[in-house]
């Protein structure tokens, strides 16, 4: 039998390859980071060679340290970075351009029309979405209105689009698949998560051909083999999914109320809703967390655009750090953040807010600030995020939290995670494998083959590695909280409009 599972992990800043065993443990992994590019302020994109080339590196880089071989792995598992577009031409597999990443805001004019016409019901109602920059549908008629003739082109087939994901299989293929699963279908602005199809009155609002998009198909199961030129033999590539939504799943929360917060570029909120969509009154977004077996999974998400990307900007912008595992003994060199608040809205505000024209703020300032103070209030802005998301998803759903799982790589900063139970009063639980996204997806891929039997398996192998209670006065958390609040309230709607 095949000795373990293959993640392929695609994220902002990083590409990832984790093998898995039987028991949810990490074989060997490998990580390579690539190059961010940002044309103009707000504007963010990368370069899809740079993506795929990485892709590959890490996991052959994987199989190497593992000692295995194609032959070795039961399944592949695809994750990604969600809403970042690519389009390429079907005949050379050749990139259109740099890909838009989910962070630019390049489309908010087009969002803001689409605004003005009063088109933002129609959306919501049929995807669950706010209309926003941050998803995918915007992005590409940004680039089929900005390159003249690929509209016509992408018609008559000749130009695909696609996720990430969309992206790495059919590279993956050889060219043979053009397909995603529900839950990055379901981020685009164009798929009906009630009729799990795209939708052509929403196609037509954005001028999108249907003939560039590919098969929609669920989270778990085999869609096809690796071309064996890229790692010497074939492999079955039989789970996709999201980057938060294999975090959910990779979190075991498969029950109704569950919820998990991913620390990663930006922090992620999901909470399981169950069989039936849950409209947020609140900002929040209503989506697909997973499909196998013939059943759709909702959720609630609470989406935080900046959150582990304010530590890469201390160390990149203001060069305060060298490296971003400084950050935590910077923070750590002052007892509290001095009364320093940082809003990190270094492109817009997403949940509950959802404002692009939000900017980054520091206030609180005061002779006696030092920069441990900036650093830490960089590091408390992830949990006080969290906790505004997580105060609206309660809201909507009517569930209480009872605990929340953590994961991705700032959860591993203790003091941070100590903030957040002070904020949220409840339990916070860290599992032993922190990076649960790469694991969602072999947990997805797994399941399709056989390698793991049923969700059982899955919830047997979540081990506790710390839980942290909260420590501080009620009334000590509710001023935070609220001088929190009010330096949101001043970073809103700070650009002028375009």
């Amino acid at each position: 039998m095949s000795s373990c599972i293959l993640a392929l992990d695609q994220g902002t800043t990083s590409s990832r390859a984790m093998l898995f065993s039987r028991e949810g443990r990490v074989i060997a992994s490998a990580q390579q980071e690539f190059e961010q590019i940002y044309p103009v302020p707000g504007h963010v994109e990368h370069d899809p060679e740079a993506i795929w080339s990485s892709v590959v590196e890490v996991a052959r880089e994987a199989l190497r340290k593992g000692e295995l071989s194609a032959a070795d792995v039961a399944a592949i598992g695809v994750t990604n970075q969600r809403e970042t577009v690519v389009l390429w031409e079907r005949a050379t597999g050749r990139p259109v351009g740099n890909a838009i990443v989910w962070q630019s805001r390049v489309s908010a004019p087009i969002c803001d029309k689409l605004k003005a016409e009063g088109l933002e019901p129609l959306f919501r109602d049929k995807t669950g979405l706010v209309i926003d920059a941050y998803f995918s549908g915007t992005k590409i008629k940004h680039v089929l209105d900005s390159v003249a003739g690929l509209r016509e082109r992408a018609e008559r087939g000749e130009i695909l689009v696609g996720t990430v994901d969309s992206y790495l299989v059919w590279r993956l293929t050889g060219g043979r698949l053009h397909l995603t699963d529900v839950t990055n279908a379901c981020r685009t602005l164009l798929f009906n998560i009630h009729t799990l199809d795209w939708d052509d009155e929403l196609l037509r609002v954005l001028d999108v051909p249907r003939a560039m998009l590919p098969e929609v198909r669920s989270s778990s199961e085999v869609y096809g083999e690796t071309d064996p030129e890229w790692f010497g033999g074939p492999i079955p590539i039989a789970g996709i999914a999201g980057d938060q939504q294999a975090a959910t799943f990779g979190q075991a929360c498969f029950e109704r109320g569950s919820a998990k917060n991913t620390y990663g570029t930006g922090c992620f909120v999901l909470m399981n809703t169950g069989e039936q969509p849950i409209v947020s009154e609140a900002n929040l977004l209503t989506t697909i967390l997973w499909s196998r077996e013939g059943q759709v999974t909702y959720g609630l998400e609470g989406a935080i655009f900046i959150a582990g990307a304010i530590v890469q900007w201390l160390r990149d912008g203001l060069k305060v750090i060298e490296s971003s595992e400084q950050v935590e003994a910077l923070a750590a060199s002052v007892p509290d953040s001095g009364g320093v608040y940082l809003v990190p809205a270094l492109v817009g505000l997403g949940a509950p807010h959802w404002d692009p024209y939000a900017r980054g703020s520091l206030f609180g300032l005061t002779r006696g600030t030092e920069v441990g103070h900036i650093a830490r209030a960089a590091v408390e802005s992830m949990a006080f995020q969290t906790r505004d998301v997580l105060e609206a998803m309660q809201q909507d759903s009517g569930l209480p939290l009872a605990e929340l799982k953590v994961d991705g790589g700032a959860s591993l900063n203790n003091a941070l995670m100590q903030f957040q139970a002070d904020l949220l009063d409840v339990p916070v639980r860290r599992p032993v494998v922190s990076e649960t996204t790469a694991l969602g997806a072999a947990y997805l891929a797994g399941l399709a083959v056989g390698y793991w039997n049923d969700l059982e398996d899955v919830r047997r192998n979540w081990t506790l590695d710390r839980e942290f209670r909260s420590a501080i006065a009620a009334d000590h958390r509710d001023q935070i909280c609220r001088h929190w609040k009010k330096a949101v309230s001043r970073s809103l709607d700070w650009l002028d409009h375009a």
